[in-house]
């Protein structure tokens, strides 16, 4: 590369990725412009984070708050196709991903760059998210990652850091690899590698003990449309709605997972997931889906989640099969509105209530006691034609068999 090329970096303000910029600098002749992208992280101060990168030598910072456009454009479509990889994890990090790509590309563009680069390593799901989105929506843009294609260790990072004395902290070493924004929060490696060994409360942050004795609380989130748009009455954004949901499903505990997962790299891994506002939105959209949505639309609905959700956590975001389930998924959202009534107490969230002028639910079809409407006598015909099929080849069978 030439001094006037330059390289847009996937900057976290950690320890990998600030080395990384006056790494990159000396390996390339490259300027580096960081980008920083809030997707409701938490931590340092976006402003803190932005005069970090310039401090380790990158020739511009971009920060983007991109929360509203996150909770929106991802977590949304998430909610709608009640995303539940493995049917347990509600895809935190991969939500993120193609949004930190979008906005990677867009930088490489105003600033004139060649290659965008991120920290990476070779061994997890964010290389393929990040590397196959930046192709889909920039095929001409190259690609580096330092910590995978040029095995760079913490331990390298840390002596590089102190050489160049860069203004960051290197001496606090978590034993965990954390990564989280407003969706929920990911922990794994150090003792959760022995997948024998249980968590401890200190792995946690963004909920309470589930165990701790505690009044239970009671929440109605009213969906339009497959969105929830208030709670308890309130209007709400949806990242109003999640953060809301965070706090208060958090402190009940709810959220909290421990599972070995199969990563797309073909390795199982350990990781536990705090996820409080997405299982309790997860769970009350689903219910009231079962409330709204026709049985057969329903079933097929099912199929069409699981595989939407596969193709997210693949780094498939921009794939013309994600778009075309889009579209299957926002018109089954057609009459998913209504009121949901929840109970949040020791960990989990039950349904207690559904309410909805487009339920499918009717009370008069559905009792056993006085005013039923259902015409039992259709009930023998009806068994006899389902099940016609079956008894023809049962006893074609039997036959057959010279029974």
């Amino acid at each position: 590369m030439s001094k006037s090329d330059r390289i847009v970096l996937a900057y976290s303000g950690g320890l990998d990725t600030s080395v990384a910029i006056g790494w990159l600098t000396e390996q390339t002749g490259a300027e580096i412009v960081a980008v920083a992208v809030n997707v409701g992280q938490d931590g340092e101060d976006l402003d803190v984070i932005r005069e970090r990168a310039m401090s380790c030598g990158a020739v511009e910072a971009v920060v983007v708050d991109a929360r509203d456009e996150f909770a929106d454009d991802f977590c949304l479509p998430a909610i709608r196709a009640n995303a539940l990889y493995m049917d347990r994890y509600p895809i935190v990090s991969a939500l993120s991903r193609p949004l930190i790509v979008k906005h990677l590309v867009e930088a490489a563009r105003y600033h004139g760059a060649t290659t965008v680069s991120h920290g990476c390593t070779g061994k997890g799901n964010d290389q393929v998210r990040f590397e196959v989105g930046t192709s889909a929506l920039a095929p001409d843009l190259k690609v580096i990652a330092p910590v995978r294609d040029y095995a760079w260790t913490r331990e390298k990072a840390i002596v590089w850091a102190e050489d160049h004395n860069l203004p960051i902290d290197v001496n606090k070493k978590s034993p965990y690899s954390i990564d989280q924004n407003v969706w929920g929060r990911a922990v794994e490696t150090g003792f959760l590698e022995d997948i024998w060994n249980g968590p401890i409360e200190d792995l946690y942050s963004y909920t309470q003990n589930p165990a701790t004795p505690r009044e239970a609380d009671e929440i109605t989130i009213t969906f339009e449309a497959g969105a929830p748009v208030a709670i308890d009455g309130r209007p709400v954004t949806t990242l109003q709605a999640i953060v809301e949901l965070n706090k208060r499903a958090g402190a009940q505990g709810v959220g909290r997972l421990d599972m070995v997962e199969d990563r797309l790299v073909g390795i199982k891994s350990r990781e536990v997931y705090e996820a409080p506002g997405a299982i309790a939105l997860i769970t009350a959209h689903q219910e009231l889906e079962n409330v709204t949505v026709e049985r057969e639309l329903s079933r097929y609905k099912k199929g069409v989640d699981q595989r939407w959700t596969e193709l997210a956590y693949d780094g498939l975001w921009f794939s013309p099969l994600k778009r075309a389930l889009d579209e299957f998924i926002t018109k089954s959202q057609e009459h998913v509105s209504g009121d949901i009534r929840m109970i949040m107490h020791g960990g989990k969230a039950v349904v207690t209530g559904r309410k909805s002028d487009a339920s499918l639910y009717d009370f008069n079809l559905a009792t056993y006691d006085e005013g039923d409407t259902f015409d039992q006598s259709q009930a023998k015909g009806f068994i006899e034609l389902w099940g016609m099929s079956s008894v023809l080849a049962n006893k074609r069978d039997k036959k057959l068999a010279g029974e």
